[in-house]
């Protein structure tokens, strides 16, 4: 379409993407008295309500809740008919639910004012004018890139493609799949893999490498191993060959020995990770760098690509992927467009990253590959003799916490562990406070909780910092662990 036959728009700020990312440069803009327009190309509703973080979140709470009644004997509770589970009524409340947490954030976008929101593909004409599907052509002063992600499929499943399920669509099927095997074994395949055996799924799960890649302290990728690998049918270190058997699939690889494998499963769930959605978007007439993805190169601490007024944030920066870090780079990068050219540095969070297994998994602060060893300490806590943890016979899974060897401040933590959802939690605060082990062990632990165990790799950071406690070792002692 020519030109003219185009709506020209004329705004300070285009944010490209109404996820959770823009939607957060949007509001940013606004507050700063800048004229804004939110670009969507797909449909309203953010990664996480509509296909990530909440729908998964209720398959586990399901799983979960299989899982207790399951293992009641163990308490000398009997459950006399056993679990039946009724797979279409599990996946009904998962998008009830979901639609819901959907709706809010629709409800949201809506009470933005029309003539601030635009349906449409947006594509680059030039550094800061976009063209907006046929319709309107866009010219900013400054642009926020808030494109998201996809789920990535490796090229070696391109013959099955368009049969496989990902977290965009696995979500819609009516009944639980009798078989399935998961490509991947990241955040998104261990997380759901795990729910689906637990909901009485056959759950086989491939990885070209370790379990949760993104660990890289060894003793926590053992103990990740090691717990997972007793519950789960897990295959590592495997390259798959994937072929259509009628309505479901016939997986083949080799295994350690190097002796020949087959599995027919009747889905396959495709979890090999996110890539940034930044294809179709002209980035090449704006003139900025962009690696070897095609993502823009980005100062994390102003979200600014270059130093052009184009800015990116949320998975599409592919920096932090996770929700709490798209807000915060959304503000930042709304901040710095309505700003610009008076761009600013911010402080960003204590990194934090949770796996909601059981047991969870949890990364905070700097992961353990990235210090150096000679100065550090590492104080560690196994779940396995944990007084709380073997009273809820959740005992699995070790703690390791880093502190500067230096002065004794926290630095990060690699975890598994029953509740590290919420002790890392802790932990991230203490570090992001610039707590030392010392001020650490002076705050409360009540008895007996799972933080317990955290009190129990303090204590064994400052034994190796060869510190003074502020408590006496045998204050509220009740066995091992504790």
């Amino acid at each position: 379409m020519s030109d003219e036959s185009m709506h020209t728009k004329r705004v300070d700020v285009a944010v490209i993407g109404g996820g959770t990312a823009g939607l957060a440069a949007r509001r940013e803009a606004v507050a700063a008295g800048k004229s804004v327009v939110l670009i969507e190309g797909g449909v309203w509703g953010t990664t996480c309500a509509r296909v990530g973080c909440m729908p998964s979140k209720l398959l586990i709470a399901a799983a979960e809740v299989a899982h207790t009644i399951h293992h009641a004997g163990e308490f000398g509770i009997r459950v006399p008919a056993g679990v039946s589970i009724d797979g279409r009524a599990v996946l009904q409340r998962v998008r009830r639910h979901r639609d819901r947490f959907v709706g809010f954030v629709i409800d949201s976008v809506e009470h933005i004012p029309e003539e601030q929101r635009l349906l449409g593909q947006a594509h680059f004409v030039a550094p800061t004018t976009l063209e907006v599907g046929d319709h309107t052509r866009v010219e900013a002063r400054a642009v926020v890139i808030a494109t998201g992600s996809r789920p990535y499929v490796p090229p070696e499943l391109d013959a099955v493609r368009e049969a496989v399920l990902t977290n965009e669509n696995a979500f819609e099927l009516e009944n639980l799949p009798e078989s399935v095997g998961v490509v991947g074994t990241g955040v998104v395949g261990l997380e759901v893999g795990q729910a689906l055996h637990r909901l009485g799924v056959r759950t086989s799960l491939f990885a070209r490498s370790d379990l949760l890649s993104p660990l890289t302290d060894p003793a926590v990728r053992d103990s990740v191993a090691k717990v997972f690998g007793g519950e789960l049918d897990v295959h590592c270190h495997v390259k798959l060959h994937v072929e259509r058997a009628g309505d479901g699939f016939v997986l083949r690889w080799s295994d350690a020995a190097g002796g020949a494998q087959e599995r027919r499963v009747a889905a396959l769930l495709v979890a090999a990770g996110r890539r940034p959605w930044v294809e179709g978007l002209g980035l090449e007439h704006t003139g900025v760098t962009l690696d070897a993805r095609g993502v823009p190169t980005f100062d994390p601490r102003t979200m600014q690509c270059g130093d052009a007024p184009i800015f990116i944030a949320g998975d599409a920066s592919a920096y932090h992927p996770v929700l709490h870090e798209a807000a915060d780079e959304g503000r930042i990068a709304g901040h710095n467009a309505a700003a610009y050219p008076d761009v600013r540095a911010q402080s960003r969070r204590t990194p934090l990253m949770i796996v909601f297994t059981d047991p969870n998994v949890a990364m905070v602060g700097k992961p353990f590959g990235s210090l150096d060893p000679y100065a550090i300490e590492v104080g560690c806590v196994s779940y396995e003799d944990q007084g709380r943890a073997v009273v809820m016979a959740r005992n699995a899974g070790v703690v390791r916490i880093y502190a500067r060897r230096d002065c004794g401040t926290l630095v990060g933590a690699e975890m598994c562990g029953p509740g590290v959802e919420h002790t890392a939690h802790l932990l991230a605060w203490a570090i992001q406070s610039h707590l030392t082990v010392e001020a650490a062990l002076a705050m409360p632990f009540y008895h007996p909780v799972f933080e317990e165990g955290i009190r129990t790799a303090l204590r064994d950071l400052g034994a190796r910092l060869k510190l003074q406690s502020p408590e006496r070792p045998a204050d509220l002692e009740c066995g091992p662990g504790t």
